[in-house]
């Protein structure tokens, strides 16, 4: 079994930045990987960011690109998502999920695990 807790969110003014992780505990292997998801009040949850399949480059939804970015520490079993430049429509439930060889990116997202999530909120 394989937990992942997210961490680092909060409140923040727009044109803010929040640095989110999330950390994988129990059996992982090295073919285990991790994305970040969220979930805004009323809507449906939205892929954010991961890496490719060849896990060479990071890739983003089109609403986050140039704000936000992606990074792991593989000693660490963490993950990373840096975010400036907030907007209050980033306002939501970050979420990270994992699963063997790569990120399930569209719905149903069918990732084996998620954590529990944290609330990012845009405001002022």
């Amino acid at each position: 079994q394989v937990q992942l807790v997210e961490s680092g969110g909060g409140l923040v003014q727009p044109g803010g930045s929040l640095n989110l992780s999330c950390t994988a505990s129990g059996r992982t292997s090295s073919e285990f990987v991790m994305g970040w998801f969220r979930q805004a009040p009323g809507k449906e949850r939205e892929f954010v960011a991961a890496l490719t399949r060849s896990r060479s480059t990071t890739y983003y939804a089109d609403s986050v690109k140039g704000r936000f970015t992606f990074s792991r520490d593989g000693a660490k079993r963490t993950v990373y998502l840096q975010m400036n430049s907030l907007k209050p429509e980033d306002t939501a439930v970050y979420y990270c999920a994992g699963r063997l060889g790569v990120v399930d990116d569209t719905p149903p997202f069918r990732n084996d695990y998620w954590g529990q999530g944290t609330q990012v909120t845009v405001s002022s």
